[in-house]
């Protein structure tokens, strides 16, 4: 099978493009299944809305529904499933379950953006020093011991402006890697920041030398367009060239979860 599990939608408030734009790029691209992902709503006590990172909690019902109703549209044609990108946010994870089952969603993906919440919480993708990254390592194991996600998205993150591979990065993937391989939890080659940024490196995922730790350890993997704009799953560059690149890993690829 050929399929994406990380797309999101304009409700998250950075993404462009219309819902049926993401389908049939996929399916002019070949996709067996796409999997909608957008960033999780968190019904935050406070009443807080984080404008332009998320969708608020009263979009939680219409996104839901909007993608059920385009499922059976595109039934025909391509498989859709529906999820959501979510952290780990301990005060919330007993939502995140009920709701899981009581929506009927068909996956939840890992993304360790912020520590804590995203009220205030620092954002992992602004790293710099190693007490941010022993932060990130620590609430990355927590979220994939919860058993609760189909993968973790880009592992890498925290390298976005942590631009040198110390032992303190190495250290954190091997952690990272280690904790996923016991899961059997596959690691997102994310392909967003090279297909906005045209590299690998400075900025950026996926980072080579992360991947190489990761393939050491026996971690799998799984590709992940992370779709912020139809265009990114109509170019099929760097997803041609991710399947290369992760061809080594063999059968520790995923290339299509299990429902």
């Amino acid at each position: 099978m050929k399929a994406n599990y990380h797309t999101h939608t304009t409700r998250c408030g950075h993404a462009f493009g219309t819902d049926e734009q993401y389908i049939r790029a996929a399916v002019e691209q070949g996709f067996d299944e796409l999997g909608m992902s957008d960033h999780v709503p968190w019904p935050y006590k406070s009443g807080f809305v984080h404008h332009g990172v998320r969708m608020p909690i009263t979009q939680l019902d219409e996104y839901v529904q909007t993608m059920r109703t385009l499922k059976e549209k595109y039934a025909q044609k391509i498989s859709l499933r529906i999820g959501f990108e979510c952290e780990y946010f301990p005060e919330y994870m007993g939502w995140l379950a009920d709701m899981k089952q009581e929506k009927q969603l068909d996956y939840l993906i890992f993304g360790c953006h912020y520590d804590t919440t995203d009220e205030g919480g620092f954002y992992f993708g602004n790293a710099a020093s190693a007490k941010h990254l022993v932060r990130y390592v620590d609430s990355a194991i927590k979220g994939i011991e919860t058993g609760m996600f189909a993968y973790m998205a880009h592992p890498d993150v925290f390298l976005r402006r942590y631009q040198r591979v110390d032992e303190n990065v190495r250290a954190a993937a091997r952690d990272i890697s280690q904790a996923c391989k016991a899961k059997n939890l596959p690691m997102e080659y994310n392909l967003h920041d090279r297909y906005r940024l045209g590299e690998a490196n400075g900025n950026g995922y996926p980072n080579p030398e992360f991947f190489e730790i990761v393939f050491a350890e026996g971690a799998k993997v799984i590709i992940g367009l992370d779709a912020h704009e139809p265009q990114e799953i109509a170019d099929p560059t760097q997803w041609n060239l991710a399947m290369e690149e992760t061809a080594r890993f063999g059968e520790r690829r995923i290339d299509a979860l299990a429902f």
